[in-house]
């Protein structure tokens, strides 16, 4: 297991090949695009947008090479998405769909058992992700769709009932890209 900023380098290299992928993947009808270099994480959108506001907010711990791949990764994915806005904007809401389903899933198992709770941590990656995703589409040019927000803040109220507010929960070197108002569920634990 590697620490944040070990992590961060991972996340450098993962965020320059999916960019490298975007242009294919926004023209496909895939949601969850295998990766030609193995080993690596599906690319979805929700996966590109937490890498990139992950690595732009704490871009000070990369070195110089990893600070270059981000910022050619940055200007690849918005080359990707000229003239396609409306086929970001769907694609950005079938994954959120998607994710808000698997969160939802991941929230009842909560209700069965402490087993799900353990794994916290991870599964709250879906979270943070709907997060990136609802934030570039409540950008112009797009255009968030407002049952979409009532779906998250419905599962978020869910959450919160079950809520025990506490320290950052993902690694420390982190935090500083995860604003308590805005990332509430990555401080804390499951009651």
């Amino acid at each position: 297991m590697c620490n944040g900023l070990e992590k961060l380098t991972q996340d450098a290299l993962i965020l320059a090949e999916m960019a490298g992928e975007m242009e294919d993947y926004l023209r496909s009808d895939t949601l969850f695009w295998q990766m030609m270099r193995g080993g690596l994480p599906k690319l979805t959108l929700g996966g590109y947008l937490m890498r990139q506001d992950r690595l732009l907010a704490l871009r000070h711990f990369l070195s110089d090479a990893d600070q270059g791949k981000v910022d050619t990764a940055v200007t690849q994915f918005n080359q990707a998405l000229v003239e396609k806005i409306v086929r970001f904007e769907q694609k950005a809401h079938r994954e959120l769909e998607a994710r808000i389903r698997q969160w939802s899933e991941y929230l009842k198992d909560l209700q069965w058992g402490q087993s799900a709770a353990a794994n916290y941590s991870a599964a709250v990656e879906t979270r943070v992700m709907m997060t990136a995703v609802t934030d570039k589409l409540s950008r112009p040019p797009y255009q968030l769709e407002p049952r979409i927000v009532d779906q998250i803040a419905l599962l978020d109220g869910n959450l919160r009932r079950r809520w025990q507010p506490g320290p950052f929960i993902w690694p420390e070197e982190w935090e500083p890209a995860y604003p308590k108002a805005a990332y509430w569920q990555l401080y804390g634990l499951i009651r």
